[in-house]
């Protein structure tokens, strides 16, 4: 019993093991407590760390955003620079074509200067050349002193008609005639004295004949620019009559072109046995026998612009002359940049309401 009371004595009580393990528990708050804190810092980083991912986020967008809008922005403003450049770029070569079209006619007065007695003597009285609308440049020959009758009876004034016609209008009409292989001879001398009551002749230093037209005709255009400054210059045999007014109708349509050649075009056979009245001596040039021309307007009646007729003046040395005048004329053209105007109503033959109509006498 005794010892059993000892032994039962000997055990603590329940409420001192309860005592005894209360400082344990304290114990374990405190590291408790300290983790808590930890916890709580590890989240509320993580909390502030993701407004600062989404702003840095949103930055790199806003940061994309202006890189792509930045090369569009720059490439239109590029275009827009491009563009001004061109636009300056294309007033500055109009203005140069001008400037080069006006010294290619100053080049063509005064070598034309040099070629006939109706061309100016120096480069400073190229300013007082009398200006006009068109010059008409009718072929005439010796022989043709009634075909000239018959025109002034019909469509070319005369007298005090003939100037105030240039003077109103800007219409100058002028008979175009060189002189015979004997100057001063007696058909130079009826000329003379046909120009003295008249007064509408051009004379050319060029020694007249038939197969001398390309010559002729060259001369012509070189003497005419050397002479007037007009829009146009026209080229008429005198057997062709003219209504003048649908003439310069026709060619005020065409006044702001540059380079422009006008007349009735057609392809003829190049004629290579001789004896026949249009026989080419160069047709080899123009391929096998039986090929056509190249496009051409025909001799009676043709209109060139003022920078063509320069360009023929200024190149006259180097143009190649064919048989046939017409033929050398398209020749000179063809290769360069010029507006070809097929007019049917210039064909000869057409009704008399046409602007021209050749004269059978």
């Amino acid at each position: 019993m005794r010892g059993f009371m000892k032994a039962v004595s000997e055990r603590p009580p329940q409420s001192e093991k309860k005592l005894r393990r209360k400082p344990l528990l304290g114990k374990a708050i405190v590291p408790l407590c300290v983790a808590s804190f930890f916890l709580g810092l590890v989240f509320s980083s993580r909390k502030d760390l993701l407004p600062s991912a989404n702003l840095r986020k949103t930055t790199s967008i806003s940061r994309e955003s202006r890189i792509s809008l930045f090369p569009h922005d720059y490439e239109h403003k590029r275009r827009l620079d491009v563009t001004n450049e061109v636009t300056k770029t294309l007033e500055a070569i109009q203005s140069l074509d001008k400037s080069v079209s006006s010294l290619e006619l100053e080049l063509a007065v005064a070598r034309a200067s040099r070629s006939g007695p109706g061309s100016l003597k120096s480069m400073a009285s190229m300013k007082r050349l009398q200006k006009a609308f068109v010059v008409i440049g009718i072929n005439t020959a010796f022989s043709s002193k009634k075909r000239r009758h018959s025109l002034r009876e019909t469509w070319v004034p005369r007298g005090d008609k003939l100037r105030r016609l240039e003077e109103e209008k800007g219409i100058v009409i002028r008979f175009v005639i060189g002189h015979s292989a004997t100057p001063g001879g007696v058909l130079d001398r009826a000329i003379d004295a046909e120009d003295g009551e008249t007064k509408d002749f051009l004379r050319l230093d060029h020694v007249e004949g038939y197969h001398e037209l390309s010559s002729k005709t060259r001369l012509y255009f070189s003497t005419a620019v050397a002479t007037w400054d007009a829009d146009f210059y026209v080229k008429v045999d005198d057997d062709v009559h003219v209504n003048l007014g649908m003439l310069a109708s026709k060619l005020a349509n065409y006044r702001t072109r540059p380079r422009v050649y006008i007349g009735c075009m057609k392809s003829g056979l190049v004629l290579s046995r001789k004896g026949l009245k249009y026989h080419e001596p160069e047709f080899w040039k123009f391929g096998e026998e039986g090929n056509k021309y190249f496009r051409h307007a025909t001799g009676q009646i043709y209109a060139i612009s003022k920078d063509l007729a320069a360009y023929i003046s200024i190149n006259a040395p180097i143009l190649h002359r064919y048989a046939n005048e017409d033929v050398s004329l398209g020749a000179w053209l063809i290769g360069l940049e010029v507006e070809h105007v097929d007019d049917k109503s210039m064909c000869c033959g057409t009704p008399p309401v046409g602007y021209a109509n050749r004269w059978r006498g």
